[in-house]
């Protein structure tokens, strides 16, 4: 079955209504001046507040180990996510259940992914001078190449639309949504939500 991600929570009530949905796991920005940034506390205190068997991801970039050790002890993590230019070295430094992120531009940036021992690899869509969340696909035959690597989590300008063509075309471990559910930066529509949800579970019934 296709864990399913719901990424750049801020509030109490996105996350309890992602959960109702039927999401897998919940992923928490740690990113200052970014839009989907949230303050440590207020994400220890929403997870929290969250039932038992949901997986909760912190996403980093390029932050200091000290720092992410610092937060995921804080909010009680189960995942680490990495997103910056992130070397494998720094990876087994943390020695913490990792994600990293790759930004896909075509064949090449798939080269890297066996040069990190991680417990799955992220692909979103390369766009100059953004880190992600910006709604825009990749060419998803490269999804499917790089999972001769290991598990693939499918991000990217995935939405409610596009979704069960994505999983039927890559069969990913899971995929991960932000922006392609989002009334506003950080905050969840929960038609589009649901409606993403379900995209993905029809495809598995």
């Amino acid at each position: 079955m296709t864990r399913i991600k719901i990424c750049g929570i801020t509030a109490l009530d996105d996350a309890l209504m992602a959960v109702e949905a039927g999401a897998d796991a919940l992923g928490f920005g740690f990113v200052p001046e970014t839009p989907r940034y949230i303050e440590p506390d207020k994400a220890a205190a929403i997870i929290d507040r969250l039932p038992p068997f949901i997986t909760t991801v912190g996403l980093f970039v390029n932050a200091n180990p000290v720092d992410i050790h610092a937060i995921a002890d804080l909010c009680h993590l189960s995942v680490i996510q990495l997103h910056g230019e992130e070397p494998p070295d720094f990876c087994q430094v943390l020695s913490r259940r990792l994600i990293k992120a790759f930004r896909v531009k075509d064949e090449s940036s798939l080269s890297r992914l066996s040069d990190y021992h991680v417990s799955a690899y992220l692909l979103d869509t390369y766009v100059k001078g953004a880190m992600g969340g910006t709604g825009q696909v990749f060419d998803w035959s490269l999804a499917v190449k790089a999972k001769q690597y290991g598990r693939i989590i499918l991000a990217g300008g995935l939405n409610p639309d596009n979704v069960a063509s994505a999983v039927q075309q890559v069969c990913p471990y899971g995929v991960d949504v932000s922006s392609g559910v989002e009334a506003s930066p950080g905050r969840k529509e929960p038609s589009k939500v649901h409606a993403f949800i379900r995209a993905v579970r029809a495809v598995e019934a």
